[in-house]
């Protein structure tokens, strides 16, 4: 982000920041993405694991919400 702002303080050339600001959102969806995995993987597995049906659904819950809000 600082180097966004860096660009445009130094008026750089319009369409490098909006590639730079593609590039940024390329890597924060593959952040999101490894995020996601390791939610479900770890937490939403540990749930089902467990039994305890209030707490599956909550994490079902969670991870509709979320992946809902992405999409958008």
């Amino acid at each position: 982000m600082r180097g966004l702002a860096k660009m445009v303080e130094e008026d750089r050339y319009c369409i490098d920041i909006v590639t730079q600001i593609s590039a940024v959102r390329a890597a924060l969806r593959r952040v999101e993405e490894e995020v996601l995995k390791d939610h479900v993987a770890h937490c939403v597995e540990h749930a089902i694991a467990s039994g305890d049906k209030a707490d599956q659904r909550r994490k079902i819950a969670e991870l509709m919400a979320v992946v809902g809000r992405a999409e958008r």
